[in-house]
């Protein structure tokens, strides 16, 4: 179950999708989801697969703002303050819900009974969101390429409850995310591997720290 709709009856979902004109869209890997985003009213959820927050600056740099996955939310009311355009991009096969954020804030005529339990099921999810800006912000105010990406294999680490986890990000969206240089970042990830801090097999990677 998308946690946007948890106990959600599904006849009700049915009848708030309706309502608020929202749209089912599958988009296929690379392709663009959403552009200006900050310039926008729509808002979405992810019901499968993965995108990126992309932005571009005005020196044609790439920066991997956020990882959306599975019941992921996105909108441009969530991005009114950043000044920079924002893309969103499917980075696999990616199906999402879009519809105008002003069905959520806005009551509908028909004052639908489960419109306060989607509100309350957005705020956890933003509070989710919050916490995932201050991890990536730690993560980059590191000084160093090794400090940043042990910060960041740590991070991955301790919120999969365990010493190892998957990648979900290419060699280059990594250094996009974390802001570096893909060729540095390569020889320090060779580095850590060469001095017993982890270990990767199969795209998995195991920290021995």
């Amino acid at each position: 179950m998308i946690t946007l709709f948890e106990n959600i009856e599904e006849n009700d979902i049915k009848k708030m999708l309706k309502c608020f004109d929202a749209r089912k869209i599958l988009y296929k890997k690379e392709r663009t989801i959403l552009t200006n985003m900050s310039n926008t009213t729509i808002f979405g959820v992810i019901l499968s697969g993965t995108a990126n927050i992309i932005r571009v600056d005005y020196n044609g740099v790439r920066n991997i703002l956020e990882r959306l996955t599975e019941g992921d939310i996105f909108g441009g009311p969530l991005y009114e303050s950043v000044n920079n355009e924002l893309s969103i991009i499917a980075t696999s096969d990616t199906e999402v819900l879009l519809f105008d954020y002003h069905h959520i804030v806005n009551r509908c005529r028909k004052n639908c009974e489960y419109h306060s339990r989607l509100i309350e099921n957005m705020l956890q999810i933003l509070a989710r969101k919050v916490q995932a800006n201050n991890e990536k912000l730690l993560i980059i105010s590191k000084k160093t390429i090794r400090e940043k990406l042990l910060e960041y294999f740590q991070t991955k680490a301790r919120n999969n409850g365990s010493k190892s986890f998957k990648m979900d990000f290419t060699l280059t969206d990594l250094a996009d995310y974390l802001s570096i240089d893909r060729s540095a970042m390569m020889r320090e990830i060779k580095n850590l591997k060469e001095d017993g801090f982890i270990e990767i097999i199969n795209k998995r990677i195991y920290l021995h720290m």
